[in-house]
């Protein structure tokens, strides 16, 4: 199980973006985090950037797991939706749950989800 953001377990630099422009900015093995954008993704796969998606619907999640996100962050009301379609097809991109405490990891891993990140970090 992936566990972004636990003060217990080193993890990833994660850096928030909004547009592409943002990328220049950010450090350089950084995995950028930013809502479903298709000009985005497009950029981080051409440029072989590590990517982490807030997707909204199945079909962003679709999108940005064939434009090479390593993370994809589903909203709660499709995660298990997602989770499924991930197995299924064999999704390169690792599914992630929105969790607030650690208290939450085991339910999370009781659902079969790929991994979680902190509420803080997005």
């Amino acid at each position: 199980m992936i566990i972004i953001g636990d003060s217990n377990i080193e993890y990833e630099n994660i850096e928030k973006i909004a547009q592409v422009e943002d990328i220049q900015k950010s450090s350089p093995a950084a995995t950028v985090l930013f809502d479903f954008d298709i000009e985005i993704l497009k950029y981080t796969n051409a440029n072989n950037i590590n990517s982490a998606v807030i997707a909204h619907s199945i079909k962003e999640v679709i999108y940005a797991n064939s434009l090479g996100a390593k993370y994809i962050i589903p909203r709660i009301n499709i995660l298990l939706q997602v989770q499924k379609i991930a197995d299924n097809y064999m999704f390169d991109s690792k599914i992630l749950a929105v969790i607030e405490d650690s208290e939450e990891i085991e339910k999370v891993a009781l659902d079969e989800i790929d991994g979680v990140i902190y509420k803080e970090l997005l």
